[in-house]
């Protein structure tokens, strides 16, 4: 890589800023899941309950909660990023696009967000700073 960027890539910057990347996305998405599952943050739309656990919510909480867990702790990155990702495509269909066609009007945004960060995850996997690397040299998903 050349550039300004890519020197600081280089020399490692680049580990800090996936690390943190992935630990920001895990993080965040952890919420969505812990006001579905557990009524914090306000709870389910709001009204501090939380959501059916049998219910297609309650899969999305636990997708949420625990792959966003999973995606901070750098735990089978791979896999439970692949697996919310296709949930926020979903969501996103379900939810937002019937709406409208434009994100920013059917306030699918950050389903995309999400949908898009996830995908990167999958791909490049934990990082160079994950607890899976605590146990294993290399990943397993």
């Amino acid at each position: 890589m050349s550039g300004f960027i890519g020197k600081y890539l280089e020399n490692g910057l680049g580990n800090l800023f996936y690390f943190l990347f992935r630990s920001i996305v895990g993080l965040l998405f952890m919420q969505y899941g812990a006001q579905k599952l557990f009524g914090y943050l306000g709870g389910a739309g709001g009204s501090g309950g939380s959501v059916e656990l049998m219910s297609l919510m309650g899969l999305a909480g636990i997708i949420e909660f625990f792959g966003g867990l999973a995606v901070f702790l750098g735990l089978f990155t791979r896999l439970f990023a692949s697996i919310a990702s296709v949930e926020m495509l979903i969501a996103y269909f379900m939810a937002h696009f019937p709406q409208n066609f434009f994100p920013v009007l059917n306030k699918g945004d950050l389903a995309l967000m999400f949908f898009v960060s996830f995908l990167i995850i999958a791909k490049y996997g934990a990082g160079k700073w994950a607890l899976e690397k605590v146990f294993r040299e290399e990943e397993l998903f």
